[in-house]
Order: structure tokens, then sequence, then C-alpha cells
């Protein structure tokens, strides 16, 4: 079979071969085509209607050639859109390369969002935004297709623990505040709760009324509370209402969302506050206490409570007794409870006074021992001798514990025969160990009256006849006053001699620490006074040369004269000056050079 080589036409029309040879106006239907279509721009925003959505697009009919194809992405803000809605979209471009036209609903809600933000703050109007992602102190909102910050404490107006759980949420908002300059927008959700809360709290307290039982959540636990839920208001009970016992710390009572049943102790209508009781609802510890419990009576309890007054034991949940700092030792020597216990400690004690009425209880530990005063006589009798710890100072003595219980004053005349003490600071220290012996009982007024240098015998009894009268004794000036000098003498006893007394020979004033050699002036055993001069030593050797010059002078006169006259006399005024003056005068010369 041959092949035909056929040659086309050349002007062959198409159209009319289309039409049964029938030729349309090409031009006209064009144009009648396109007047069924909206005139549209690039980068204009224009409404259209959701015709289509899939798991990856949205398909939205603005009356054009075609639909335009959106990401889904685009409207995670709008999870319940459905086909027939009506949304804003952005002409990027009106055709691509496959002819298609290029819309975005995000740039759309972008070119319109910041006007519609601050019209929104301006009418005070609720916005809905969609919760993006979390952030630091908050969340991050889709509002109109500005990102807007919604902080932690505006979400709800419970405390809120997890805030993953509002992550793809959308959420009615109130815009309450707009930065303009950083374009910053602060949204709350809590705000439009607190509204509709205040409503139901004047509805709520206008019903309530003291003594009445209500049921509530736990909301909020703080140190010194703790907040209830009761239903649209919130009440507070205090930490000391939540038990009749002590609570440190209300997490021990309560916890977070617990329901439980309250008790209204007070409420202030203007500020919308009430006071709550949860012990309340059981009866009072006093009332189930033992009816048998009387003063005299030993109990133990818990140390709960410390002060420097007193410590705070409580012997049954709720029923507490208070010790008193003096009711804890015998001892006088108390300065704080902190001394003797702490919190926690488990101690027993006797009951002082019992008040049902009041619910008071006073309670002592000192008297679990015996008092110390009871027997003293036998213990401490008079003349007895004992170590005790210096407790304190007075300008008159010493104050000594002998025991717990059992103190003394050792006055500072009684501390040392022969030292002159100003202050006891200069012969003991506190806390320091002293040997005393009992001079006298006070039961009455709980004091001895002790004594130290009664351990010793009295010294003066022998100083009477070492420092008699005109005796030399060589002594050391250890303090210079304006009166005079304390000289230390042999056998640890001290004299005192006048500025007048401490003349030396040559006219000078002797010196603090000065060693020189003093006459004995005056003794006084009952007075314990030893009065010194050193000037008289010298003093009393130049009388002695000068009495002996004069008897010399006259025996010589005596000599001159006839020998029968004068012999007598001559022997005598020799022999009395020998014997005499002239003994004495040696003695004396002998001490000053030793």
């Amino acid at each position: 079979m041959a092949i035909k080589n056929i040659t086309p036409l050349e002007n062959f029309d198409w159209d009319e071969f289309e039409n049964d040879g029938k030729v349309a106006d090409k031009a006209a239907e064009l144009a009648a085509y396109e007047g069924t279509l909206n005139n549209v721009s690039d980068n204009e925003v224009v409404d259209g209607v959701v015709t289509n959505i899939t798991d990856r697009d949205v398909y939205v009919n603005i009356g054009y050639k075609s639909d335009g194809i959106i990401s889904r992405s685009e409207f995670r803000y709008a999870p319940d859109l459905k086909v027939g809605d009506t949304v804003e979209v952005y002409i990027e471009s009106q055709e691509d390369k496959k002819g298609q036209i290029l819309l975005s609903h995000k740039k759309a809600r972008q070119s319109r969002s910041w006007d519609r933000v601050n019209a929104a703050l301006e009418n005070n109007e609720i916005v809905k935004g969609f919760v993006k992602c979390r952030t630091k102190g908050g969340m991050i909102v889709d509002v109109f297709g500005t990102e807007a910050f919604l902080p932690g404490s505006q979400i709800d107006v419970k405390p809120i623990r997890d805030y993953d759980i509002f992550v793809g949420k959308t959420m009615d908002f109130k815009i309450v505040k707009i930065n303009q300059e950083f374009r910053n927008v602060v949204v709350s959700h809590k705000a439009l709760i607190e509204a509709e809360l205040e409503e139901q709290k004047k509805a709520i307290i206008s019903k309530l009324e003291k003594g009445q039982i209500l049921e509530g959540t736990v909301k909020n636990i703080t140190s010194y509370g703790v907040f209830i839920d009761l239903g649209g208001v919130d009440g507070l009970i205090h930490i000391t209402d939540l038990s009749w016992g002590r609570v440190s710390d209300p997490k021990e009572v309560v916890q977070l969302d617990q329901k439980l049943n309250v008790v209204i102790i007070d409420f202030d209508d203007e500020k919308k506050r009430i006071a709550l009781g949860l012990k309340q609802l059981t009866p009072h510890p006093w009332d189930a206490l033992d009816p048998n419990l009387k003063v005299g009576d030993k109990v133990k309890g818990k140390v709960v409570v410390m002060a420097d007054y007193g410590a705070f034991i409580e012997i049954a949940p709720g029923v507490e007794g208070l010790i008193h700092v003096s009711e804890m030792s015998w001892s006088a020597h108390l300065h704080s409870a902190q001394d003797f216990m702490k919190v926690g400690d488990e101690v027993e004690a006797v009951i002082l006074t019992l008040d049902r009425e009041e619910r008071k209880m006073s309670l002592g530990v000192k008297q679990l021992k015996a008092d110390p005063w009871e027997n003293i006589e036998e213990k401490y009798p008079v003349g007895s001798r004992h170590t005790a710890k210096v407790r304190n100072f007075t300008n008159f003595g010493v104050f000594v514990e002998v025991e717990e219980g059992v103190d003394g004053l050792i006055h500072i005349s009684d501390l040392s025969w022969t030292k002159k003490v100003k202050h006891p600071s200069e012969f003991t220290q506190i806390g320091a160990q002293i040997e005393v012996q009992v001079l006298d009982i006070d039961k009455e007024n709980r004091r001895l009256s002790l004594g130290h240098k009664q351990l010793e015998e009295n010294p003066w009894d022998s100083f009477e006849n070492t420092f008699t009268q005109d005796s030399v004794h060589e002594g050391k000036i250890i303090e210079v006053l304006d009166k005079g000098a304390v000289i230390a003498l042999e056998g640890g006893v001290e004299g005192f001699a006048t500025p007048k007394h401490l003349v030396k020979e040559d006219g000078s004033q002797a010196q603090l620490n000065e060693t020189l050699p003093f006459k004995v002036i005056e003794f006084n055993k009952d007075a314990k006074r030893i009065i010194l001069s050193h000037s008289r030593i010298f003093e009393d050797v130049a009388r002695a040369e000068a009495k002996a010059a004069k008897k010399t002078e006259a025996a010589a006169k005596k000599a001159a004269r006839p020998a029968k006259e004068a012999a007598p006399q001559i022997k005598n005024v020799t022999a009395s000056t020998t014997l005499g003056d002239i003994d004495a005068l040696a003695n004396l010369k002998a001490q000053m050079e030793k």
C-alpha cells in the first residue's frame, strides 16, 4: 500500500470546525468570561471563601480564574476552620509558573493586625488568640497575626503549675498593654476570669454567714496560711487556724488541690476578704484533757516554742504549758531558757498551776529535784569548808555558787588577811574555783555568808610581835597615791607612809618600786594598819647625834672645873653617854648600812 503525502491547509480555522462551521465572536466571548471574574491586583488584601481543606493545604476562592492554595500551617491559630468560612488573603501574584494564583493568609493578617490590636485595646474588646509556645515567664500568643506576650501570672486566677497544657489552644484574651515603639503587646486571660468572678463573689459574699460550713479546694499554700477556693471566691485559713496544735509549715496539714470543709470565721463585704478556720470543726483539746489531771502531777511533753523567759511544752496536741526560766533550775543564775533546753526536746515536768477555763497551765522542772535549802544547815554547817564557783562581782564582794541553787557572798574584807583589795576582780575572776568557809546561814533569803581568808590563821597575831613600835624593816613601794604610798613588807603584809615620811636623806622623794628601810611608827592590830616612815630613820639618827654632842659638850665643860668638884660628875656623864646614846646610835647606823 502506497503512502500519500498530504499537505495541510495553511489557513484552516479550527474554531469554525469545532462549532460545526458556525464562527463565533472570540473577542466577545473572552470579554464576557472575564466579566464574571473579580478584578484583583498583586499585593492586595481581599476576602475569600474556603472551598476545600486537606491535611496540607486550604483552598480559597476569591472569585478569580482559579482557587488559591494556602498552606494549612498558616491556619494553626484556627483549628476549627471549615469549608465555607470567609478568610482574608494577601495576593502575592496572580499567576505563578503553573498558572496558579499565589495567596497568603499570614501576610493578610499581618498587614491588618497592628490596626486591629490597637482598636481592640481602645474598644476594650475581647479577642481570640492562639497559644503558640512557651517562653520565659509566660506564653507567646498569636493575636490577629501579631505575637503577643501572655505572662504566667495572667493565665488564670490560680497559680499554673504546668504551662504546656495551654500550648496549641485558642483562648479568649484581653489586650492590657501595647508598646507602640517596640510593637510589644501584652494580653491577659486572667482579666476575663476576674471580671466574671467579681460578679460571682458579690453573689457568694451576700449569702455568707459566720459559722457557716462550706466545701472548698486548696488553691495555694503560703508560709502564713492556706488559700481556699470556695467556688468563685477565695478565703484564707491562717496558719493558727489550721490545727489546735502548733503548725510550723501549713504543708504538714493540707495539700494542693485537696478538698476539705471549712468554717467561716469572719468576712469583709467591702474588701472581699473571708477568714476561714479548719481546727474549729474539731473539739478543743482542752475539753478532752484528762479531768483527773491536777496540780502536782507529773507530765511529759515536747518543747514546741522557746523564748528567753521560758519554754512552751505541748503535753497533748493543742494543750501547752509554760515552763518559766525561773522554774527550770534552783540556781539563781538564770539568764535565758535556751541555756537549759531547745525546740524538739522531750521533757518531764510538774504541774504548778492549772486553769481549765482560761486554758492555761504552768509547769516546773526544778521541782523534780529536792530543794537544796531544805537541809542547808546539815549540808553546809557554819565553819565547814567547800569549793565554790565565782559567779559575779560587786564593789563590796564576790558572789559564788557552792552548788546549783546554793549561792553565797564573800565580802571584800574576807578575801585576804593582809592584802588591801579595792575590787574583787583584783583577787579572782568569774568562773574560777575558790575555797570558802561558811560564816553564816540566811535560810530565809537563801544566802550564805562565806569567807576565804578564814581558811588561814590570822597572821596579825604574829605581826604584833614582828612590827613593834620603832622597829625598822625593809619595804618596797608598790603603789603611789595622792595621800602617800603603799609599802610591801615581809610576810605579805602591807604598810602605808604619808608623803612627808617618804622624803630621803638627800631631800628627794621616794619613787615607785624603790626598796628602802622603814620604821614602824604605828601598829594597829584591830584595824590591820601599819604606818611607816623612811624619813624618821635618819631624822632620829640626827637627833641622837645632836643629843650626844650636847652631852659631850656638857661633859667637857664639867671636866674643866676643879677635880674635886667635877670628878664624880664626869664619871657619871661619861658612863651615861657610852652606855646609852652611843649604843643606840651605833645600832641605827648598822641597820641603815645593812
